[in-house]
């Protein structure tokens, strides 16, 4: 069945919780989006979030080569080829890895769609549902705990605080935080490559007796042979965030002995599910835990980074908070949000429906 058009755009997302990084307020984040249409009418939706902070792609260069590319890639294509897409869009979209993510998710949609089945189900299930942990940035002390304290009204049961600017501060931050929530909620750690070897030592001694459930990314990606400086009883307890994007990344994790016992992939890092699929395989052969986050994204590709994650054997964690803050979404539905628990409807491809029709 072949694909015989594509589009694709962008538009700005509006967020409920606008906030800070340096002297910027950040109220929207810009989206990119990919539609294709099968010829017996069968559709896909996928969608990108550039990470120009962690990746170096910004909305203007994936843009650009949706423009150059993306009818070559796909017009005329057979769906059934998707996974051939993808390996060729890894090797002509190397740099733009949102853009590749985008088409990705879309050729995954519409290949489950035409199959009338959910994507998870393509995939080959091995979760039913995983709890999701949501966000907390870098605020003040009682800020964090003000936020924190709603969340767990709203039933969210795994609290992510940001840190990495004062281990002291982020010391005492978690232990005010455990004594606000008690022990019955989980807390991660990011600290955004914010620590030293030794400022991740003294963490986790200052934290030990909080219960913190993990710590994300701790050093700079630049010194993650520093890794080696601390036990392997913490080592154990980091994920690798900044310095994971690709399928070759994770082979280099993976040597013996591990400076990480946890992955997290972003289908925004990655480029989509594939090479997602690529980086959770050397996970489970290796024996590290997966972790499955995001950026400020559509619930399009959360949900499709929901499917992927429940595919997976290795599967441990979520983090796909993503799209809970925008007051604006293209879709509805794709994945159901009960009690702090993501679980995927039995609708066929990613489960969303769009909210305006689509022209191409």
């Amino acid at each position: 069945m072949k694909i015989v058009s594509a589009k694709f755009w962008s538009e700005d997302l509006e967020l409920t919780r606008p906030y800070s990084i340096a002297y910027e307020t950040i109220e929207a984040v810009e989206n990119i989006f990919v539609y294709i249409v099968l010829e017996n009418g069968t559709w896909g939706i996928g969608s990108g979030s550039p990470a120009e902070f962690i990746t170096g792609e910004n909305v203007a260069m994936s843009r650009g080569v949706l423009q150059d590319h993306l009818d070559t890639l796909v017009i005329n294509k057979d769906i059934a080829s998707y996974k051939n897409i993808c390996q060729s869009m890894s090797r002509k979209l190397k740099s733009t890895p949102a853009a590749r993510a985008a088409i990705d998710i879309a050729l995954h949609d519409a290949w489950s769609r035409f199959n009338e089945k959910p994507l998870v189900e393509i995939l080959g299930r091995s979760h039913q549902s995983f709890l999701t942990s949501i966000t907390i940035g870098i605020k003040s002390i009682q800020e964090t705990l003000s936020e924190a304290i709603e969340y767990v009204n709203r039933g969210f049961r795994i609290l992510k605080v940001k840190t990495g600017a004062s281990v002291t501060e982020d010391i005492e931050l978690i232990r005010k935080l455990r004594e606000a929530v008690g022990n019955n909620i989980l807390v991660r750690v990011d600290a955004n490559q914010g620590y030293t070897s030794e400022n991740l030592v003294q963490f986790a001694k200052g934290t030990a007796t909080e219960n913190v459930e993990f710590i994300e990314q701790p050093l700079p990606n630049d010194k993650d042979s520093d890794m080696m400086q601390v036990s392997e009883e913490i080592r154990i307890q980091c994920a690798a965030d900044e310095s994971l994007h690709h399928p070759d990344d994770a082979e280099n994790l993976a040597a013996e002995p591990h400076l990480f016992g946890i992955y997290n992939i972003k289908l925004m890092k990655s480029g989509g599910i594939c090479p997602a699929l690529e980086i959770a395989n050397t996970a489970h052969r290796s024996g590290i835990d997966l972790m499955w986050g995001c950026m400020d994204e559509s619930r399009i590709s959360i949900s499709a980074a929901l499917h992927a994650a429940l595919a997976c054997p290795a599967t441990t964690y979520l983090d796909l908070d993503g799209s809970l803050d925008l007051a604006r979404d293209l879709v509805t539905g794709g994945f159901v949000l009960t009690d702090g628990y993501l679980s995927v409807s039995d609708a066929h491809g990613l489960g969303v429906k769009l909210i305006e029709k689509v022209t191409v």
